[in-house]
């Protein structure tokens, strides 16, 4: 498992180090060109004061004339300075060729061949940076020239007195870079250890205080994670409640029927209690169904993947497999449905179309008909199962999605889970389930769908 710490660590000083690399990058260049320039400008100070001392003192040989400088050469005087000074060289030519003086530094040969300005020139395997000074009035040229292997030696001395000591600083930075991250990282091990600590059964809202900003997402998502776990936990609580106080009735029942049938020696009697039995089965069987298909619609937390939905092929399909239960009651499909295709989850749709037509065929009386039919209105789709039931009491119209609720006109056949289903698979499905009462009696059962998933 990575370390964030570690990984934050290594970004950071990542970081730092092409950052410092390219800090040195840039002091070395800007320090050599700084340097290049300041003894550039020394090369032209030396070279013209040395001109203005021939000028103004008299540092001609003796016997000679101003006129025409003496052919034989003088030593100019170096004063016991330091080390570098002392590279710095100087010769005096006149315009003839003849050498008149030179410094202890510089070499035999001329330090530049041109007559006035900076040059470079190589004298015995060494590079010499020169400045020139022509003074035709004495008929004299002043070089003053620096060894480039001095200069470079100067520059890398000023660069490494400038980054040993920072070079020294990068192991204490390491040091104060990964203590800052542990430091910044402490509010996330707070929380985890809080984390760690809690009870399985302690769902409350972690509070979101003196926490950094980075952390409050994180916080407000473990509060909603805790929200939906604890919704999801009471509902399963209510479920489990619910589902054992449906189960208990028939299941008692069932008992007395085979109780009645086991005692009874009468065959007519032992022959309607096994009937009894066979009904209370199937309405058991049928209530466990639906159970479960509300078990299995509130587990999902959102949309099952979209599939393409042929509505009129899964009614007519539903059709048939209700046809047991029609007693004598028609399902008429509108042929339009047969070409109409949704973009949704084929088993949602689907167990909320089963449970709505089989609500409508138990409420509708014999020889009725079912019509489901489909059209648009206001930008939705809307497919409908109309049966001719007695339909829905106003009063009761805001309960009936509510699990287990069974209204006036329940029937031996109902649990009051039907239309909670269709609800909550519609819901997850996008669409939304509207029931009202028709004028001419009868319930008009209403999946509308947005026209999105239309196909």
């Amino acid at each position: 498992m990575r370390s964030l710490r570690t990984r934050l660590f290594a970004i950071l000083l990542i970081t730092t180090g092409l950052l410092w690399l390219s800090a040195t990058v840039w002091i070395f260049l800007s320090t050599r060109a700084e340097v290049e320039r300041v003894l550039d400008a020394r090369l032209m100070e030396a070279a013209r004061m040395v001109n203005s001392l021939i000028v103004s003192q008299d540092m001609m040989p003796e016997g000679g004339d101003k006129d025409r400088p003496a052919q034989s050469a003088m030593k100019i005087p170096v004063l016991d300075h330091p080390h570098y000074d002392r590279q710095l060289s100087c010769q005096i030519w006149s315009l003839d060729g003849t050498l008149i003086g030179k410094s202890d530094s510089a070499p035999d040969a001329t330090l530049a061949a041109h007559a006035t300005g900076f040059s470079e020139t190589v004298i015995n395997g060494e590079t010499w940076r020169v400045f020139a000074v022509e003074n035709a009035g004495l008929g004299v040229r002043v070089l003053v020239g620096d060894n480039l292997r001095i200069r470079d030696r100067l520059v890398n001395d000023l660069v490494k007195g400038l980054l040993f000591p920072a070079l020294l600083i990068i192991p204490l930075l390491a040091v104060l870079i990964w203590l800052s991250v542990g430091r910044g990282l402490a509010p996330l091990r707070k929380l985890a250890g809080d984390l760690e600590r809690r009870e399985a059964s302690d769902l409350h809202a972690i509070e979101d205080i003196g926490t950094t900003r980075e952390i409050s997402p994180v916080l407000k998502s473990l509060n909603g994670l805790f929200a939906r776990v604890a919704g999801a936990r009471e509902r399963e609580q209510n479920f489990i409640a619910f589902a054992a106080h449906e189960l208990r009735t028939p299941l008692a029942g069932l008992k007395t029927q085979a109780q009645v049938a086991l005692a009874s020696d009468d065959g007519a009697t032992r022959e309607k209690a096994l009937g009894q039995i066979v009904a209370g089965v199937d309405r058991t069987g049928k209530l466990v169904r639906q159970l479960l298909d509300i078990a299995s619609v509130e587990a999902s937390e959102s949309a099952k993947p979209v599939g393409t939905v042929n509505v009129g092929d899964i009614l007519a399909g539903l059709r048939t497999e209700l046809a047991g239960q029609a007693h004598r009651v028609d399902v008429a499909i509108d042929r339009r449905l047969f070409d109409l295709k949704i973009g949704m989850d084929p088993d949602l749709f689907r167990l909320a179309a089963r449970n709505l037509l089989e609500n409508a065929i138990n409420h509708s009386p014999p020889g009725a008909t079912v019509n489901c039919t489909c059209e648009l209105d206001a930008g939705s789709l809307v497919i409908t199962i109309n049966d001719m039931g007695p339909g829905i009491p106003d009063e009761e119209m805001a309960h009936v999605t509510e699990r287990f609720f069974r209204g006036r006109f329940k029937t031996s056949a109902g649990s009051g889970l039907g239309l909670s289903i269709v609800e909550r698979a519609l819901d997850r499905a996008g669409a939304d389930l509207e029931l009202c009462n028709r004028p001419g009696g009868g319930l008009s059962a209403r999946i509308v769908l947005p026209q999105a998933l239309v196909q």
